[in-house]
């Protein structure tokens, strides 16, 4: 459908040229930089992105990617992909009361498809993508900012003409090669920016469609209009600043598309007596029409997304987000407003990065003679300047250069703002990915100004060469340090020392390589930094138990229960030291405790089971056990210790009937098929425990117990041959093993003795 566009004179407007929205004058003219043909300055732009962070594509999972990829079960075949809606992007219910209310559902449809076509986890695939989703992005930046920067004009064939070729490329270049898009990059959840900012450019690119001329002269397209609403609602299913795309067409229609002066506008819309659409300029070409589209649909996507996302809100703690929870108004607002200048500062110097700054790494101001203060006025002091140079400047190119600059700039990171809702992260380099098209708009508008002033044009030409080799650099290092976790936290420690979750973080990748004298350290300052830290008083104490430093573990998960009483894998923890402690009845109300938090939670009740273990309440073990396995079927511990209980109770036919329906379940567990083998030996089975003793050493061939138990199997069997064999290889493996050296001792005296026989 194609309305035609009027062209009736209103004095508030600027007298647009024939060919659409071009602006005067041109922005090249003052820039000294590489003009080369476009398709040539994309290549360039391509290859120079790629280089930036090719050197991440074989990293690990790290951070933030455990929990949106490798324990997300929505990236599992088994999960329906009707799920992925109702899901938010952790897989977790957006129902559910715990759901951080990230509703992403195409950017996990990708990871589900990156996890299928890989066969499994293999974290290479996942890299690649957001490389190339990077790289096409900054390509994509050329046609944009030469729309931004240079205007909107049509050929006479209607192909768009680049009007600002050196500027839009510059401009990419340092879109593509900015340091702050790393943790986007390099880090795989950042696929939610990416594929995000891929729409988003691509709704802007749409919307600018709609301009191109006809045959019947200057017309618009709603076609491409409601393409662009579409892309933008594709884009908020990928990262919800996506939304935001339809505010800024809306910007950039007026401001490029109707030439409108905002001043003057305001001017009439309050002093004038007749202040109608038409006589204000709203209703020119169609603007208002346009303008309708994109709140009706904006407002459409915004009901359908909440109906499915339900009411409540995102459940954040204070350690997230320590200003949102600051009683005074005043202290909340002028944090939020420092939050603002460090994000500023990271876009303009982007050296010291970090992949959390949460938990202390900012300490909250509390009154003005903090002197970070001065950070909030040179804020302040540069936006309402370039503010009043948009508003007030008699040049019209000017104004709506910077006009644009500040709406990509500021608009797209509205959502991260706390102004509308509170958000769970203090500063977050990935959500200045969208908000840099700004920075980079108003950069490369300085660089004009300046080279128009300068007198050695090729100095400054060599400056700005120089900032864009050093952020190359940056780039290749710091995704370097994103190729792994240990690189990650250790690169943070000198970022945000007073960053609990850093050492914590450094603690847990230390405790999972086995370093746990060295993770004590960093858990130890965790707790010291941030005395309510419960996930690090959890792991510690879980160390000291695995030390037997047990009353100092008792103190520390008490300690945490009683500031988070819902935590449920710190009274399961507390459980097992007071049963350490011989505490029996208060590990049983820990324990019980836990489960009413956790509904679901077999290993509770595997720990449970051993508790009634240990106190002969065996039906009671048992049923804990069952439960166990009830909720997670391949619990092996849980099925080991009921076969093993059985087996000891002498209930050798029940713990046979477990044991099979446990090898069922998991059918290359070799230590299920070691217990099934003793009882299958106690029952006289001996060649089927036999096949199964040998289906385990095959397996585990190193176990000094499956030698020496195979090895009593043949004993009682008169297979005395093949028992000697492997109470000698049993022997070798744990020469230690007392039941093992008694057996081989009585298996050698019965061969002496037939010996002796045989000889007489």
């Amino acid at each position: 459908l194609i309305f035609n566009q009027h062209n009736a004179e209103d004095p508030s407007l600027e007298q647009a040229p024939h060919r659409m929205a071009q602006m005067e004058p041109n922005l090249d003219h003052d820039v000294s930089w590489f003009l080369l043909p476009s398709h040539w300055a994309k290549m360039v732009v391509a290859l120079i992105s790629f280089l930036c962070f090719a050197n991440s594509y074989d990293g690990d999972f790290v951070f933030d990617d455990s929990e949106a990829i490798i324990n997300n079960k929505d990236l599992r075949a088994e999960t329906p992909l009707g799920d992925l809606w109702y899901h938010d992007f952790w897989g977790s219910k957006l129902s559910s009361n715990t759901s951080h209310k990230s509703y992403r559902p195409l950017t996990v449809l990708t990871f589900r498809i990156n996890y299928l076509f890989a066969g499994g986890f293999y974290p290479v695939g996942f890299h690649i993508i957001n490389i190339i989703l990077h790289c096409t992005i900054s390509v994509l930046m050329v046609d944009v900012f030469s729309i931004l920067l240079g205007g909107l004009q049509f050929s006479n064939k209607g192909r768009r003409i680049n009007l600002a070729p050196k500027s839009s490329l510059l401009a990419a270049l340092l879109f593509a090669v900015h340091p702050v898009h790393t943790e986007c990059v390099a880090g795989i959840v950042g696929r939610a920016d990416l594929l995000c900012a891929l729409f988003f450019l691509l709704s802007f690119l749409g919307y600018c469609k709609a301009f191109r001329e006809n045959k019947e002269g200057h017309a618009f397209s709603v076609f491409w209009v409601l393409v662009s609403v579409i892309l933008g609602a594709i884009a908020m299913l990928c990262k919800e600043q996506g939304i935001t795309i339809l505010g800024l067409n809306a910007v950039f229609d007026a401001l490029v598309i109707n030439k409108i002066n905002l001043l003057e506008l305001i001017r009439k819309l309050l002093f004038i007596k007749d202040k109608s659409l038409e006589h204000a300029g709203l209703l020119r070409k169609g603007l208002l029409f346009r303008i309708t589209l994109l709140m009706c649909g904006g407002v459409g996507i915004l009901y359908i997304r909440w109906r499915i996302m339900g009411t409540g809100p995102p459940a954040f703690t204070e350690v997230d987000n320590p200003a949102s929870f600051a009683d005074s108004l005043f202290v909340r607002a002028i944090n939020y407003n420092y939050y603002y200048s460090l994000n500023a500062w990271l876009l303009l110097c982007p050296w010291w990065l970090c992949f959390d700054w949460s938990m202390g790494c900012i300490p909250l101001i509390k009154s003005v003679s903090d002197w970070r203060i001065i950070a909030l006025a040179a804020l302040w002091f540069c936006l309402i300047g370039l503010i009043c140079q948009a508003l007030c400047s008699e040049d019209s190119h000017k104004r709506r250069i910077l006009t644009l600059g500040l709406g990509f700039l500021i608009i797209p990171f509205l959502p991260a703002s706390n102004l509308f809702f509170r958000v769970g992260f203090v500063v977050a380099e990935r959500v200045i990915y969208l908000p840099s098209i700004g920075y980079c708009i108003l950069f490369t508008y300085g660089f004009s100004l300046l080279s128009k002033q300068a007198k050695k044009k090729k100095i400054l030409a060599v400056a700005v060469l120089g900032i864009l080799l050093i952020n190359v650099m940056r780039c290749a290092l710091r995704s370097s340090q994103w190729r792994s976790e240990e690189q990650l936290f250790r690169s943070a420690l000198s970022v945000c020392p007073l960053n609990a979750k850093v050492h914590y973080n450094v603690g847990k990748n230390l405790a999972d390589k086995g370093n746990q004298s060295a993770a004590i350290k960093y858990y130890r300052e965790a707790v010291r930094l941030n005395p309510k830290y419960v996930h690090a008083m959890n792991n510690l104490g879980n160390i000291l138990k695995e030390r037997n430093e047990l009353h100092e573990a008792e103190e520390l998960l008490s300690l945490a229960v009683q500031i988070q009483p819902d935590f449920a894998a710190a009274w399961m923890n507390l459980g097992i030291v007071q049963n350490s402690l011989r505490r029996f009845e208060e590990a049983e109300q820990s324990y019980w405790t836990a489960i009413k938090h956790r509904k679901k939670y077999p290993d509770c009740y595997y720990n449970l089971g051993r508790l009634y273990a240990d106190l002969n309440r065996h039906i009671d073990a048992l049923n804990a056990w069952r439960n166990a396995t009830v909720l997670k079927p391949e619990h092996s511990l849980a099925w080991n210790n009921m076969i093993i209980l059985l087996d000891n109770t002498g209930n050798l036919a029940q713990a046979e009937a477990v044991g099979r329906e446990a090898l069922e379940l998991i059918p290359n567990d070799h230590s299920l098929m070691f217990s099934l083998a003793n009882v299958l030996g106690k029952s006289q089975k001996y060649k089927e425990s036999e096949a199964l003793f040998l289906k385990a050493i095959k397996a585990n061939p190193n176990a000094a117990s499956y030698h020496g138990n195979l090895a009593v199997l043949y004993h009682r069997w008169g297979n005395l041959d093949l028992a000697k064999k492997h109470y000698e290889v049993s022997l070798k493996l744990d020469p230690t093993a007392p039941g093992t050296k008694e057996n081989y001792s009585l298996l050698r005296r019965k061969l002496e003795q037939l010996q002796k026989k045989g000889g007489a």
